[in-house]
C-alpha cells in the first residue's frame, strides 16, 4: 500500500511557523511518532525521511519537522539553541496532541536524538524512546566548528562553515550547552529507550552509546548499526533502523481497537474526535481515516471533506471498474489515474442535465489518466465502461438514505 506525505505547520518555541511534514500509513494507524533530525540539517535529511517513510509502511504515522532557522521554517537560527530546539520538540508533540494524538515513541537522529532524551520526560504519553547515533552530551555537537569556538567566545558570534553550508553561531548558544545536564535528563526519563550506534561513526563515537546506556534505567537495549555512517546514507541502513524501531516498539503500543462506539462491521462509522470543530474519526473495518473541512471553514484541514470522500469514491470505483474490464478483455492498458473535480452549479448552466431540472445540482467531472494513451478505437468504449462503474450509477439515481436514532 502507498504511504501518505501531508504538509503540515504548527508554530514553534519561538513564535515562528515551522514546516513539518507527516508520513502517514495507508491503513491502520498502530501509533504516532515524532522524528528529531541532526544538527543543521532538515526534516528532509535522508535518514529522517527514508526512516519516516518505512515506519508508515510499517503503520506508524510520522512528524517530522524543521527546527526554527532550519529548512522551510521561520525564524533565525543565529537566535536558537539546544533549549529552544528541545521547546521546538515538545511544540511539535503539543501539535500532533492537539490534532491527531500524542506521540508514543520519540525518535531522534544525531543531536535531535540528544534533544529527544532532554524532552522525553516532559512528553507522559510517550512510552518509546529510539536514538540513532545520539551524543550522550549536547556539547558533543561544538566539535564540528571546534576551530571557530575561541572566536565565538572573543567576538560574540561567528558564521560557520557545516556540511557545506553556512551558520551564524552565537555566544549564547554555547552558553546553553554548558547549562544542560543530559545525563541526569535520561536517568529521569522512565522509558524504554533503544540506542542504535555504528561503532565506526567518525562523527559522534561510539563511546557515546554507552554513556546513554549506563545513563538509562531499564528496559533499554542497544542496537549496533555495524558500519553504516553517521547519515545513515544507505538506504539499507535506514530500512534496517526502521523495521527493527517498528519491531521493538510494537511492545510499548497498542494493537489497533475499535473506539468506543465502533465495530468491526462493513458499516462505516464516523465518530467525532473532539478536536477542532468538525474533524472525525472515519473506521471501515480495520481501517481508520480522518475526515475534516479546511481551515478557511473553520476545520483543522487534516481529512478530506465529505465531497472529497464522494469524489474519492466515484474515482477510485471508475479506476477499478476500468482495471477488471482490462483484465477480464486481455487489454494491455497502461496504470489508471482518475481525476474528480466537484462543483455545485445551476442546473440552467448545466450542459449535461436536463433543462427541466429546478436549482442547483452537483457536478462531477471525471478525466480518465491511462498512462502511455489508448488507440483512439477504444477510447469510447474506455468512457462507455467508466459510466457502469457502480458509485457512477449510485450518484446519478436516486437513493434512499434511512435514519434512525439509536437507543442508548
Amino acid at each position: 500500500m502507498t504511504t501518505q506525505k501531508r504538509k503540515v505547520s504548527f508554530t514553534g518555541s519561538t513564535g515562528d511557523e515551522l514546516s513539518a511534514l507527516l508520513d502517514l500509513p495507508a491503513g491502520p494507524v498502530r501509533a504516532f511518532a515524532v522524528f528529531a533530525h541532526c544538527f543543521t540539517c532538515s526534516k528532509d535529511v535522508f535518514a529522517a525521511a527514508r526512516i519516516s517513510r518505512a515506519l508508515a509502511d510499517l503503520g506508524i504515522g510520522v512528524l517530522r519537522f524543521d527546527f526554527t532557522g532550519l529548512g522551510m521554517s521561520g525564524g533565525d537560527f543565529a537566535n536558537t539553541n539546544f533549549s529552544s530546539n528541545v521547546a521546538d520538540l515538545l511544540c511539535a508533540v503539543d501539535f500532533m496532541r492537539q490534532t491527531f494524538e500524542a506521540p508514543s515513541i520519540l525518535i531522534g537522529h544525531s543531536l535531535g536524538g540528544a534533544a529527544i532524551l532532554a524532552a522525553a520526560s516532559k512528553v507522559p504519553e510517550a512510552k518509546a524512546v529510539a536514538t540513532i547515533g545520539a551524543p550522550a552530551d549536547a556539547a558533543h555537537v561544538t566539535r564540528s566548528f571546534q576551530a571557530d569556538l575561541s572566536h565565538i567566545q572573543q567576538n560574540g558570534e561567528a558564521e560557520v562553515t557545516l556540511a557545506g553550508q553556512h551558520f551564524s553561531i552565537r555566544k549564547q548558544f554555547l552558553d546553553d550547552l554548558e547549562g544542560q545536564n543530559l545525563e541526569e535528563e535520561i536517568g529521569a526519563m522512565r522509558k524504554a529507550l533503544l540506542i542504535f550506534h555504528a561503532p565506526r561513526d567518525e562523527i559522534v563515537g561510539i563511546e557515546n552509546a554507552q554513556e546513554i546506556f549506563s545513563a538509562a534505567k531499564h528496559p533499554k537495549s542497544f542496537v549496533s548499526l555495524d558500519d553504516a555512517d553517521h547519515l545513515l546514507t544507505r538506504r539499507s541502513d535506514a530500512n534496517y533502523v526502521a523495521s527493527v524501531l517498528s519491531a521493538w516498539a510494537s511492545r510499548y503500543i497498542a494493537e489497533v481497537q475499535p473506539a468506543e462506539g465502533e465495530s468491526e462491521t462493513d458499516a462505516v462509522t464516523v465518530t467525532e474526535t473532539g478536536k477542532g470543530k468538525f474533524q472525525q474519526r472515519v473506521t471501515v473495518g480495520s481501517h481508520r481515516l480522518i475526515a475534516d473541512e479546511p481551515v478557511a471553514h473553520g476545520g483543522l484541514d487534516t481529512g478530506p471533506t465529505p465531497y472529497d470522500f464522494l469524489s474519492i469514491a466515484l474515482g477510485a470505483c471508475t479506476a477499478m471498474t476500468l482495471r477488471m474490464y482490462a483484465d477480464r478483455k486481455h487489454l494491455e492498458i497502461g496504470p489508471v489515474s482518475v481525476t474528480v473535480d466537484h462543483k455545485k452549479v445551476h442546473a440552467r448552466d448545466c450542459a449535461e442535465c436536463a433543462e427541466d431540472r429546478p436549482g442547483y445540482v452537483d457536478r462531477f467531472e471525471r478525466t480518465i489518466h491511462i498512462e502511455g494513451g489508448v488507440a483512439p478505437e477504444l477510447a469510447e468504449k474506455i468512457a462507455e465502461i467508466a459510466g457502469k462503474c457502480p458509485v457512477h450509477k449510485t450518484l446519478e439515481t436516486s437513493s434512499v438514505v434511512v435514519t434512525k436514532l439509536a437507543s442508548e
